[in-house]
């Protein structure tokens, strides 16, 4: 089967912070400002990652982005197999074998997970976050449905016990005809099981930007969002092209005294190339994990990135 997309290396800084304010949101267009400092560069932008090193002119660094490697810093990941049948629930197995060859027991949690799973299709038109269970022997099992024939990306973000995190990945085979999906355009809104999603902000490359999302139901603002992985959003972005991965969550935490359950999630982005996004938000609301997803388009930056504080006064987690 041969893959939609050419892998190409680029560096993707992404930074995270969850935002009290509600607002209604817009088109990923001319709206926002950016936000007055720079984001720090957390362990997930400085994971796996393959090919030629590609410099804009606005970006800070040059560092490789993850999930594009299968092997990094002498961690690899191992599938029992590639190959899986489209539409019928199978178990994936798979390893993470460290620098001593055997596989890795011994991990450190990250949001209440010693690994998070993530499945995407392609073309990015299915996208699954999973969380596996591992035996005593290191192997990790769960079951998947890959939803049709295609090609897929399996992405492993998780911080071994004593090291840094990193982000693994490697391609999956469903077989049968296949046809590609357009990338969906950028909208302001997005319909997600009875839910509306609202966008508002822009990308700049090489710039702060600030992102926020707001949940409502019934065109009611949900104000109650549930914690899932002691957070009230998650968010996975993708860049169209190369499937580079950053796996982002927001500041502060439920029960801390000061992090609102909603309705807006503020996100403040710093994506060093042009392009096109792919952004994949998880939130819980009635017992129930969501996702919503949009396609964020950033344009070229108009100057150097901004300087300042690294932190940019927001504590902004990632795995």
């Amino acid at each position: 089967m041969n893959t939609p997309t050419k892998l190409a290396g680029f560096a993707l800084v992404l930074a995270v912070a969850l935002g009290g304010a509600a607002g209604i949101g817009h088109a990923v267009g001319p709206i926002g400002a950016p936000a007055p400092a720079r984001m720090h560069h957390g362990t997930a932008a400085s994971g796996a990652g393959h090919g030629d090193h590609t410099t804009d002119s606005n970006t800070a660094t040059e560092e490789t982005p993850g999930g594009l490697m299968v092997t990094q810093h002498g961690y690899t990941l191992e599938a029992a197999t590639d190959t899986l049948t489209a539409g019928q629930p199978q178990t994936l197995s798979f390893v993470v074998r460290g620098p001593d060859g055997k596989p890795v027991t011994d991990y450190t949690a990250t949001h209440e997970k010693d690994l998070h799973l993530i499945v995407v299709r392609r073309d990015l038109a299915s996208f699954q976050h999973l969380h596996p269970t591992r035996d005593a022997a290191g192997t990790w099992s769960i079951p998947l449905t890959l939803p049709s024939a295609g090609e897929y990306r399996m992405f492993t973000d998780f911080a071994p016990a004593g090291g840094q995190g990193l982000t693994l990945g490697t391609d999956l085979f469903a077989a049968g005809e296949f046809t590609p999906q357009p990338l969906p355009a950028p909208v302001a809104s997005v319909e997600t099981d009875g839910y509306s999603v609202n966008l508002e902000g822009r990308l700049e490359a090489g710039k702060t930007s600030r992102l926020t999302l707001t949940v409502s139901k019934d065109g009611k603002p949900v104000t109650d969002l549930q914690p899932y992985l002691a957070a009230y959003g998650h968010l996975v972005a993708l860049r169209a092209g190369d499937l580079a991965y950053l796996h982002v969550h927001p500041d502060g935490m439920p029960g801390d005294g000061r992090t609102p359950a909603g309705p807006g999630i503020t996100f403040y982005a710093t994506v060093p190339s042009a392009g096109d996004y792919r952004l994949f938000l998880d939130f819980k609301h009635g017992d129930t994990v969501h996702t919503a997803a949009f396609t964020a388009h950033a344009e070229p930056g108009t100057g150097p990135a901004e300087a300042g504080d690294e932190h940019g006064g927001h504590d902004g987690h990632q795995h």
